[in-house]
């Protein structure tokens, strides 16, 4: 089984993943950010980066489902293939940090990609507020993230609803975070736990 959590920066996306898989004893595929090359760059320098950063997401996500699908496991995945593709390279291409050569290189090689990997069995999206994304970004104090402006951030939001909002791959989960934290109270993880049972359950 193949469960991915998607949102958008900051919404505690690793920090379920790492929760679930301890839970449940998936194994966890988290997104390359710590050996990432191009992200310190692209948070100076977002339209000279831009494509190169997308570029390498798309091909370590490629890279995680392949790796997911050949070992058949039980996995958790923290971000999807999908996000980068439907959220942040049409922002940038919107916002004129990305070329339109560029954006079309890049959305033609997803679809390619995409046609070569099946989607999770379940969607698990966590849906946060502005205001709960720039306190939770600035608690965890990434220095690359300090730049991060709260219109790119809204901008970002706009883009996730309105993907979810036509989400048709499988099974999908909203969780509204603005007020649960899964994090410190484990009543709240529990309830999450429970409507993941329930999608899970529909599954088999």
């Amino acid at each position: 089984m193949h469960v991915a959590i998607a949102g958008n920066i900051g919404v505690g996306k690793t920090s379920l993943t790492e929760r679930l898989a301890k839970h449940y004893k998936w194994e966890s595929h988290f997104e390359d950010v710590d050996d990432n090359p191009y992200l310190d760059d692209f948070y100076k320098e977002m339209q000279r980066w831009s494509f190169n950063l997308q570029i390498y997401f798309l091909k370590s996500r490629f890279m995680q489902i392949k790796q997911i699908r050949e070992e058949n496991k039980n996995v958790i995945q923290d971000r999807t293939i999908y996000e980068d593709a439907h959220i942040f390279a049409p922002n940038l291409h919107a916002m004129g940090l990305m070329t339109s050569r560029d954006y079309d290189n890049y959305m033609g090689l997803f679809q390619l990609l995409d046609e070569l990997v099946p989607p999770p069995d379940l969607i698990i999206y966590l849906r946060a507020s502005v205001p709960t994304l720039v306190e939770q970004i600035q608690r965890r104090g990434r220095d690359y993230e300090s730049t991060i402006r709260i219109d790119y951030l809204n901008r970002l939001n706009e883009r996730y609803e309105a993907w979810i909002s036509n989400y048709d791959r499988g099974k999908l989960l909203i969780i509204d975070t603005d007020h649960i934290n899964f994090i410190d109270n484990q009543e709240h993880l529990g309830e999450i736990i429970n409507r993941i049972e329930a999608e899970i359950n529909g599954l088999f």
